[in-house]
């Protein structure tokens, strides 16, 4: 979920092409859950193998990661790690959710209403070490490297990208501003016509672009201040102040200059250790030390994996593998070509 930033900033509609080249540090664990959203049949069931094994988020990650490779990106997964402490309540919060939208979703399935049955799948997705241990080894057989980040995949994926070993962050949520990556890219595997929940309207949704710099001067604020203000309006580690949203938030720390002044001159009680909080976001635990190396797939390993064992449709994937490895073949001409 993360913070919700999204009345302050201004992203910028991107293609692919754009994006053409460039390294991207994706949230590993934010696009299994996309991935386990909207991979789902008409009545909201997961796409599963003969063994009742969910495959939904191994589809996406073949599929559509082979698609953003023939486009010439270059994706690295981060995973999270040990969620900080002050993540317990959320994480509590949101299991809470998915059983609720679950029972929902029988409901539903009974009642014969398909629309809300698929609604309430969607919001009952569910993140299995399984499925992690299974997203990571398929990935590896693709080629692809994998950062294991130790506690927040946002905060690994933004060290990353201030450092310049990536272009940029992508993720749907707004974290990786508050953690410091100059660029965030959203919808990236999101993009195309999607049907509007409970309406009979379609929007088209394509990759965004969000500049930290050009925000924060938009803004008039600093880093720090834009971590007062998501303090206020409530993060993944703590509840915020009632009342205040974003642009409430806005004023008021622009008004008093952080947070500090304005518990002081105001009395609001942010109802945490908030001081922690901020540390959580402006002095993160990553991991300075990660491997980035792109090979070509193991393509009899992908094949017996999702094949063999996960009863995948051979043509399918053949296709997906061999578009990643033009994607090698046309890097190894390009150096060639060097030479001459």
């Amino acid at each position: 979920m993360g913070v919700d930033l999204s009345a302050l900033v201004e992203p910028r509609g991107v293609d692919l092409g754009y994006l053409a080249g460039k390294r991207l540090a994706v949230d590993g664990n934010n696009i299994l859950y996309q991935f386990l959203s909207t991979i789902r049949q008409p009545d909201g069931t997961p796409l599963m193998d003969p063994e009742g094994r969910v495959t939904s988020h191994l589809a996406g990650l073949l599929y559509r990661t082979s698609n953003l490779m023939e486009a010439g990106l270059w994706p690295v997964f981060v995973f999270d790690g040990r969620p900080p402490e002050e993540k317990t309540g959320t994480l509590a919060e949101r299991r809470h959710i998915r059983e609720k939208a679950f029972e929902e979703w029988q409901m539903a399935l009974e009642a014969g209403d398909i629309e809300e049955a698929r609604i309430k799948a969607q919001q009952s997705s569910r993140l299995t070490r399984e499925m992690l241990a299974d997203a990571k080894k398929l990935l590896s057989l693709m080629g692809l490297p994998v950062v294991e980040a130790p506690q927040e995949g946002e905060a690994q994926a933004s060290h990353m990208a201030e450092r310049g070993d990536v272009w940029a962050s992508a993720s749907q949520d707004y974290d990786s501003l508050l953690f410091g990556s100059p660029r965030l890219i959203r919808n990236l595997t999101l993009s195309g016509r999607r049907k509007l929940p409970r309406q009979n309207r379609y929007v088209e949704i394509t990759p965004e672009e969000i500049e930290l710099r050009e925000t924060l001067e938009r803004l008039g604020i600093t880093r720090e201040q834009m971590v007062d203000i998501a303090i206020l309006v409530g993060t993944d580690f703590n509840p915020g102040v009632k009342g205040i949203g974003a642009k409430k938030g806005l004023k008021l720390i622009k008004e008093y200059g952080s947070l500090e002044r304005l518990v002081e001159a105001k009395g609001i009680d942010p109802g945490c250790d908030w001081r922690r909080v901020r540390e959580i976001f402006l002095d993160p635990d990553v991991e300075a030390s990660y491997d980035l190396e792109w090979s070509p797939p193991d393509v009899d390993g992908v094949i017996d994996f999702l094949c063999g064992e996960r009863a995948f449709s051979r043509t399918r994937v053949e296709g997906a593998l061999a578009k990643m490895n033009a994607i090698f073949e046309k890097k190894k001409q390009q150096s060639l070509d060097r030479w001459f």
